[in-house]
């Protein structure tokens, strides 16, 4: 069933994840987004094609593939998107992929949120720590305060929709943001956000009291 994301990830990502480089914050949220999005999956299995043909050549041991060996893999990839065991849709929130159900459970009562002010509320997940995965929860029509990264956020939206300079980001939409990006993400008005944001740094607000707050709430 074909799908209205917009925003993919980038090339780069997926050439990250299917060599198995990623810290393990960002491997959910790739893994997460592709899932939903049919573009990402198959570009993925093109990449993960690529690099078993290049571990092939290594060992002067190429094999040949059938030609109906690429639609084989399309068809399991339909079938677990994953890579994962699916569980049971009947138990499954649509707003928890299989991906991430893996560490928040089949849906989001059982998240430990915590309130960061304005409404807003986070909870972190357990990962390496190379690497910080988050769940955000946005009241409808709530922006976010205004910054810039010291790395790189990738921010996958779950629930809802946000918006900001870049544009519109709905459910499996995901923004990529680094050192050159300065936004206001703001909640779409008609429902509350949720959102799956990954960082390899600290965010860089501007004015002492958010800096200082910003070491109590770990983003």
């Amino acid at each position: 069933m074909k799908n209205d994301i917009k925003h993919h990830i980038t090339d780069q990502m997926l050439m990250g994840y299917s060599a198995g480089t990623l810290p393990e914050a960002f491997n959910i949220l790739v893994a997460t987004h592709i899932s939903l999005c049919d573009d990402c999956r198959a570009q993925l299995a093109s990449f993960d094609s690529i690099g078993g043909a290049m571990l092939g050549a290594d060992d002067d041991a190429l094999a040949t593939m059938d030609t109906g060996s690429l639609a084989a893999v399309m068809e399991r990839l339909e079938d677990c998107p994953s890579g994962l065991t699916e569980r049971a849709p009947s138990t499954r929130s649509k707003t928890v992929p299989a991906p991430l159900s893996d560490y928040i459970g089949d849906d989001l009562s059982g998240v430990k949120w915590r309130n960061i002010g304005m409404g807003v509320r986070q909870a972190i997940l357990p990962t390496s720590a190379d690497a910080t995965a988050r769940l955000l929860h946005i009241p409808a029509g709530v922006a976010m305060p205004d910054h810039g990264h010291n790395g790189t956020e990738m921010t996958l939206v779950l629930q809802g929709a946000f918006q900001d300079d870049d544009g519109y980001f709905a459910r499996g939409d995901v923004e990529t943001a680094d050192a050159d990006v300065n936004h206001t993400p703001v909640a779409d008005i008609h429902e509350d956000c949720i959102c799956l944001a990954v960082t390899d740094a600290p965010l860089r607000f501007k004015g002492l009291f958010l800096k200082i707050f910003q070491r109590f709430i770990r983003i």
